[in-house]
């Protein structure tokens, strides 16, 4: 009798509402496409991964479209844990982009290991104490110099924040915004990832750091009159005398602000 074939693992993690919308994850993408770019060009076969795509598959179309820009070989692979979601996409399928059924295991073709994977708005319905594990996990899964990208945004992109980790561990936490909609900088903390979400309470350090931009934001209310856009560079400018900020102007005027992971650290 010839052996049984063992079932396939049941891919791992929980389904998502799915909630997406077109142009949702475009500050994240852009980001990753400066600051990731170099890395993509440099690999020999790089592929990203858009896990959690939800009930459409738009975040994994544009993401391919914005990568290209920056890395012209790079593959995106979208993964999603509900199949009927991955039977939707297959349609969007192209050259370049292509749709399977998994979760946090990240299964890719002969173990393939990817040099992104962007988990936006997944994290979000688990407990914080899962948050490390699944970070734990993604960040094994990655290609050599591989980034992880992981944050939560508003429905239609105007509010951002996001964990860039690579293989060692969290790096950087991103804010980011359409600086027209902002009334105060800590209008930002609904959106912190799930690390973050529960720590902005008096003592921790994500809650002084949203103290001091807002602070900051209010201090330089006479830039106002030349626009948010100066205003918040600005702001970024006296933060940056108190937080170890990792960017400069040229991503500020984007309306985004990078701070080293190590001083939002949460506490325990």
């Amino acid at each position: 009798m010839a052996p049984r074939t063992p079932p396939p693992s049941r891919p791992v993690g929980t389904v998502t509402r799915g909630t997406t919308n077109p142009n949702r994850l475009r500050r994240m993408d852009r980001w990753i496409a400066v600051t990731h770019g170099p890395a993509l060009r440099r690999a020999d076969a790089p592929v990203a991964v858009d896990l959690g795509y939800g009930a459409a598959p738009w975040t994994a179309v544009e993401l391919l479209s914005r990568l290209r820009v920056a890395a012209p070989r790079v593959r995106v692979v979208g993964i999603e844990i509900e199949p009927a979601r991955v039977t939707g996409a297959k349609p969007y399928e192209r050259d370049g982009l292509t749709f399977r059924h998994g979760g946090f295991e990240v299964p890719l073709d002969g173990g393939e290991r990817p040099a992104l994977i962007r988990a936006a708005n997944v994290l979000r319905q688990y407990d914080e104490q899962q948050v490390e594990e699944v970070w734990g996990r993604l960040c094994a899964r990655l290609a050599p110099g591989g980034l992880l990208v992981e944050g939560t945004c508003d429905e239609i992109g105007r509010r951002h924040v996001w964990v860039a980790l690579g293989p060692e561990g969290a790096r950087t936490v991103t804010f980011a915004t359409r600086l027209g909609s902002l009334e105060r900088p800590s209008d930002l903390a609904e959106r912190l990832p799930k690390a973050l979400i529960h720590r902005n309470v008096l003592g921790e350090a994500v809650h002084a750091f949203l103290r001091d931009f807002d602070r900051a934001w209010a201090a330089a209310a006479p830039y106002a009159s030349l626009g948010a856009r100066q205003r918040w560079i600005r702001t970024a400018r006296s933060l940056a005398a108190d937080w170890p900020l990792t960017d400069g102007p040229r991503r500020w005027r984007q309306g985004e602000l990078t701070v080293r992971w190590d001083a939002l650290r949460p506490n325990g």
